[in-house]
């Protein structure tokens, strides 16, 4: 089918204009559990697990290029396109895993982003915790999606804090040399550690968000249909697609580079070697690095989690609502989507009920950490097999090169998932 001229303008837009989900989804993977991670494997190991950030890189560009696609094609996101080609037991299953572990991780990050701030400003780590709540609540129920996306889009440059960090620690050239050539060690609390770092890379939550993202993104563009019904429009979107994803997964893996590199030069090189959260992290670095290390370190604390705890919440909500057939989007008023809203609320508040609990944080991230694990394996199939199949994406199947990488991504979770219960 012919473009249209409107099209063809369309399609010319600067690449720069057209990141969108993609880079928000990317940022929002570097919530402070992630930092958590990342923070430990390179206080533990220093420069030794360095090289699992490029080796998930391309992984998780294809899986959320998978995700992405089904949502732009479809008109609808993940959970919508589960329950009308799986039996509901399957799509059951999958939402719920997925609702539990985004709870307890909007718990850790809350809490992250609570002790964080306490650092830097003093006062209460329980009235940090309520007020971010409440600002992420705010900001996703009454301003509206067009307006809405580019706060996302603007969070993400709060992730420039650990390019930061790495410019005022010193580096050795040891670190590209490891990077490049690695040394991986066969002890039961390396695998463990590395079970962990895939598992924070490639998370199910990111799955649901970039697809629904997608959807929002085009319900919210005049002119734009699925791809099924309007495939003059593929190639433009196909193109921003592959930009918008490389770009945001590779500037998500850049940042955890970044954390693991600092916390190698800095804290393994020292001789701390257990770091059991962020905040813990930025704390430590502040004798060994400075004020300007721990300073940008903890403000990225809480800027990552204002970029991620409406994501965890967000694709919850999708999730849930899209399994019912409830209305749903950020573009639609409260009134309109009540149940979607009420999702993201119950979502965040029990989160802050949690930590407000006084339940141990670092045993709430492995609880998220092997939920997390469980559910992304069959998630990642499910949408392995929707993204070939021609009754979900008529002539837009997946192409092979994209198919390998995605099931080898799905296999290496696989592995990881199975790696981390004999481990425990």
């Amino acid at each position: 089918m012919a473009e249209t001229e409107k099209e063809r303008e369309r399609s010319h837009v600067p690449l720069l204009k057209s990141l969108g989900p993609g880079l928000v989804t990317g940022a929002a993977d570097d919530d402070p559990s992630g930092i958590a991670t990342y923070s430990q494997a390179g206080a533990r190991y220093g420069y030794g697990l360095l090289w699992s950030v490029l080796f998930t890189t391309p992984l998780m560009i294809a899986i959320q290029m998978v995700s992405a696609r089904i949502g732009r094609v479809t008109g609808h996101g993940l959970a919508a396109n589960i329950r009308e080609r799986f039996p509901k037991p399957v799509l059951y299953f999958i939402v719920s895993l997925l609702l539990v572990a985004n709870t307890i991780n909007i718990a850790a990050d809350l809490g992250a982003m609570g002790d964080a701030l306490v650092l830097v400003l003093g006062g209460s780590s329980s009235v940090y915790i309520v007020l971010f709540a409440l600002i992420s609540l705010t900001l996703q129920i009454f301003i509206p999606f067009p307006r809405y996306a580019p706060i996302l889009k603007l969070l993400t440059l709060s992730l420039f804090a650990y390019v930061g960090t790495v410019l005022v620690v010193h580096t050795p050239g040891e670190a590209l040399t490891r990077t490049l050539i690695p040394s991986v060690s066969m002890d039961i609390e390396y695998a463990s550690l590395l079970v962990a770092v895939l598992g924070t890379t490639i998370s199910p939550y990111l799955f649901f968000w970039q697809a629904s993202q997608e959807v929002e993104e085009q319900r919210a563009t005049p002119g734009h249909e699925p791809l099924r019904e309007a495939p003059g429009q593929a190639r433009q979107h196909f193109r921003r697609i592959k930009f918008d994803t490389y770009v945001g997964m590779t500037f998500s893996n850049l940042i955890a580079f970044c954390i693991m590199l600092t916390t190698a030069a800095t804290l393994n090189a020292a001789g701390v070697h257990n770091i059991e959260s962020a905040a813990q992290a930025a704390e430590a670095l502040r004798p060994l690095a400075g004020d300007l290390a721990f300073l940008l370190f903890a403000c990225g604390i809480v800027g990552t989690g204002l970029l991620a705890v409406p994501v965890l919440a967000g694709s919850a909500a999708y999730a849930v609502a899209e399994s019912f057939r409830w209305p749903i989007g950020l573009g639609l008023p409260l009134a309109e989507a009540r149940g979607f809203y009420s999702i993201l609320m119950a979502a965040t508040v029990l989160g802050v009920l949690i930590d407000l609990s006084g339940v141990d944080s670092i045993k709430a991230l492995l609880w998220a950490a092997i939920v997390n694990g469980v559910v992304s394996v069959p998630i990642m199939v499910v949408m392995m097999l929707m993204v070939a199949d021609p009754r979900i994406m008529g002539p837009f199947v997946a192409r092979r090169r994209l198919k390998r990488l995605g099931w080898l991504a799905t296999g290496v979770m696989a592995v990881a998932v199975g790696a981390m219960f004999v481990l425990m």
